[in-house]
């Protein structure tokens, strides 16, 4: 193995990568992926412990319908988020020492991806409630538009440009 990371084959080729076998990689790669939830988890539970005070503030009777509509579906997708984001805390304990972590961590990052939409709609949604409460203005959808579409190539598209740009065929 070289300094750079790479190590050389029988015919003096070399290959990237690390020489791990499978419970290795899946040792590691647990770890990495809940150093990433952590990040996640704890902006989705401020938001939603937020969300979950705006009910009993008396400005809530206020809101026209539309709003106390969006509220709700906010709650709940909060909710959903927190849920699907916590799951492979849940999932790694019921499963631990089962020898089924290759498994867990491919679920896992299933449901990490997948409390990442979420996310990115309960903040969507969010923003949408504030600032319609705040301005009153037309130009609300539009902006909302513009930074989902910031969330998506920052979450998502510049992670899938670079997997396939610099992944190995």
């Amino acid at each position: 193995m070289t300094d750079s990371g790479t190590a050389e084959n029988g015919n003096g080729n070399r290959r990237r990568g690390r020489d791990e076998t499978e419970e290795e990689r899946a040792d590691r790669m647990w770890t990495e992926l809940i150093q990433e939830v952590r990040v996640a988890q704890m902006g989705v539970q401020i938001l939603f412990g937020f969300l979950l005070t705006v009910v009993f503030q008396s400005k809530y009777e206020e809101l026209s319908t539309t709003d106390q509509r969006i509220y709700l579906v906010t709650v709940v997708l909060g909710a959903v988020t927190t849920g699907a984001l916590i799951g492979p805390v849940s999932l790694h304990r019921l499963v631990s020492g089962r020898q089924v972590k290759p498994q867990a961590v491919r679920w896992a990052s299933r449901l990490t991806v997948l409390g990442l939409v979420l996310l990115l709609a309960t903040m969507a949604c969010s923003l949408l409630l504030i600032l319609r409460v705040a301005t009153h203005n037309g130009v609300v959808p539009y902006v909302v538009t513009g930074v989902v579409l910031w969330y998506l190539v920052c979450w998502f598209g510049i992670p899938m440009w670079t997997r396939r740009r610099h992944s190995v065929r």
